[in-house]
């Protein structure tokens, strides 16, 4: 029987990432596992086409980007913590979503990915492009949350 002991869960604070969540929190419970919650930081492009901003606005966006972030998975993982039930613990990287959660998986030794199918732009397509593509490249297993 599959145990995961190590589940990355990325999120983007949509409502569905909460679905995949939860998800989560119930394999990790019922196999004493531990949960890497995860959220990605879009680079801001600084130039697009004819128009540049300035560098210290771009830096200022990213940094409340972060502190946004951090403050949500804080709150997240405190309330899942508080069960006294799951483990869990939080990161949040700036980059390419698909390239850092594959690189979350590699570094973290993680045995399942749950991710949910769209992300915070719906369901526009029938699957979306994140996780779409960490299911085709990822090593672990991945379950795909609706």
């Amino acid at each position: 029987m599959f145990a995961p002991k190590n589940i990355l869960v990325p999120t983007d604070f949509s409502v569905y990432s909460d679905h995949a969540l939860k998800e989560a929190v119930d394999i990790a419970i019922q196999n004493k596992s531990k949960i890497h919650l995860l959220h990605v930081v879009d680079e801001i492009v600084q130039c697009a086409v004819d128009y540049c901003l300035d560098v210290s606005l771009v830096e200022q966006a990213e940094k409340q980007s972060m502190k946004f972030a951090e403050e949500k998975l804080r709150k997240e993982a405190a309330a899942l913590a508080a069960s006294g039930k799951v483990e869990i613990v939080f990161d949040i990287r700036k980059g390419d979503t698909v390239k850092v959660i594959l690189e979350e998986e590699e570094k973290r030794g993680i045995d399942l990915i749950v991710i949910a199918s769209h992300g915070s732009k719906g369901l526009l397509h029938r699957i979306g492009s994140v996780s779409e593509r960490v299911l085709r490249y990822a090593k672990a297993p991945v379950m795909l949350v609706k």
